[in-house]
């Protein structure tokens, strides 16, 4: 991983929590920093593209908006396991996927723009694989906000 300047550091600092809402809040999030709308920008496209930081959004209550939200996981067999990945990753409906050392060895989260999404993504994905997907629904809602020093 690359150094990180002074003026990253600052930028992943301010931005961790309290991102403007207004009208042109890349802008005023560049004020509070003492830079360009420009420069912002420019900073937080060169953190994504050298992997410092691997998203950059909000984060949204999608149950709140009608959607649905969900853990899921399969058991890839190793020898289909890139196989198996290139097909899940493929819905758009597959937020992220993540291999653990367990029997589910490939478990990713599901996030459609209604509940009766989730088992429609269920159902294409163990078509497309002929694995069976477990879905783990979420049960409590625990808000943890983590700011994390930007120093390495």
């Amino acid at each position: 991983m690359r150094e990180l300047t002074e003026l990253d550091r600052k930028i992943l600092a301010q931005l961790q929590g309290d991102f403007p809402i207004c009208e042109q809040p890349y802008a005023e999030a560049a004020a509070q920093l003492g830079i360009t709308e420009a420069e912002l920008l420019e900073r937080l496209q060169a953190l994504l593209a050298d992997k410092v930081l691997t998203r950059f959004g909000p984060m949204f209550q999608i149950e709140e908006m009608g959607g649905a939200f969900v853990l899921a996981a399969l058991a890839a067999p190793e020898h289909r396991y890139d196989e198996v990945t290139a097909l899940v990753n493929e819905l758009p409906e597959v937020a992220h996927n993540y291999r653990r050392e367990h029997q589910l060895n490939m478990w990713f989260v599901l996030a459609t723009e209604t509940k009766a999404g989730i088992a429609d993504a269920i159902a294409r994905i163990e078509r497309a694989t002929g694995l069976a997907v477990y879905a783990f629904p979420k049960e409590r809602e625990f808000f943890v906000e983590m700011k994390l020093e930007a120093r390495l």
